[in-house]
């Protein structure tokens, strides 16, 4: 039996990776590495790039980069999410703000240290990163469109950290050459970008007590329910524009399956959307959005799937 010292060390160990969201990390994790191998270098050898060490410390300074944005959200968030989400605010609220902002200071010059390691433009790259998360954080998510749009964005910056390592790693003359695979990793980048926004925005439905009790100017407090559905719908609709790149113009090979299906799913997302007015409907919601991207990244395998059934690819060239 574990004595009172040690379940009060667990349970802090446990308020930590709740407030960092750590089921999130290892998903980020993989779509870097996934997106790595079968989009940005599928001329490689697999086996080259899970190995390679710098490659490593770019995912790796992504990924306590994203667990700092967390906890300084958190950090800023502590009063609304006491309306919100009660019981997970109550289980954050075990780790001290102080050690919460001692363990954000220290990933942060993790991060830069580590990018700073693979090239002074990684350094630069990581650097403005934090500051946008913390600008967000600190004043800008309060905000209406521009918070929903910048929120967004800041989650699809990771995937272009591993897109310019590799760019930075071929010459002026060959970027012609491998305008397919920047072209693919946009359209990809563009379509979360847009599912990002939705969850964002329907996180506002969800949270409109909170948000109002704090002084938050989202749509939905400003223009209304209504309104931020409509924009909603329109974001959604949206989503058909990278589909239909990614599907007609270049090769994603059976990754369309998964594209088809998000337009059925978003179809019927859309339908319950308008019949929507509670809090547990937008939180059901949300959760249609999450489990979509999360797809999404496992996914990505199914542009060249043969790597599942014949492990040996994993060390030969594709």
């Amino acid at each position: 039996m574990l004595s009172r010292q040690h379940k009060l060390v667990v349970m802090k160990i446990v308020s930590l990776f709740s407030v960092v969201r750590g089921y999130n990390i290892p998903i980020i994790v993989l779509a870097q590495y996934l997106s790595a191998i079968f989009i940005l270098a599928p001329e490689k050898r697999a086996l080259d790039i899970l190995l390679d060490f710098y490659l490593f410390l770019i995912v790796f300074a992504s990924a306590i980069t994203i667990a700092s944005g967390y906890i300084i959200n958190n950090f800023y968030d502590s009063q609304k999410d006491l309306i919100n989400r009660p019981n997970k605010s109550m289980l954050d609220r075990l780790v001290s703000q102080k050690t919460k902002l001692t363990v954000y200071f220290s990933l942060n010059f993790l991060a830069v240290l580590m990018a700073s390691v693979v090239s002074w433009r990684a350094f630069l790259f990581f650097s403005g990163y934090i500051f946008l998360i913390w600008f967000y954080s600190h004043k800008i998510k309060k905000y209406p469109i521009v918070g929903n749009l910048m929120a967004a964005f800041m989650a699809v910056i990771p995937f272009f950290a591993i897109l310019l390592y590799f760019y930075n790693k071929i010459s002026f003359e060959e970027i012609e050459d491998h305008m397919s695979h920047f072209m693919v990793i946009s359209a990809h980048a563009m379509f979360l970008f847009l599912l990002l926004l939705i969850r964002e925005m329907i996180k506002d439905l969800e949270n409109l007590k909170g948000d109002l009790a704090n002084n938050y100017r989202t749509i939905p407090i400003i223009y209304g329910e209504k309104v931020s559905k409509q924009i909603i719908t329109t974001l959604t609709f949206l989503t058909i524009i990278p589909v239909y790149i990614l599907v007609n113009i270049y090769d994603v090979g059976y990754m369309d399956i998964y594209f088809y299906i998000c337009l059925g799913v978003l179809l019927f997302f859309l339908l319950y959307l308008w019949k929507s007015n509670s809090k547990e409907q937008f939180l059901m919601l949300h959760n249609v959005l999450k489990f979509l991207i999360v797809a999404g990244v496992f996914c990505i395998v199914l542009i060249n799937p043969s790597v599942l059934w014949h492990g040996r690819q994993l060390i030969s060239n594709y």
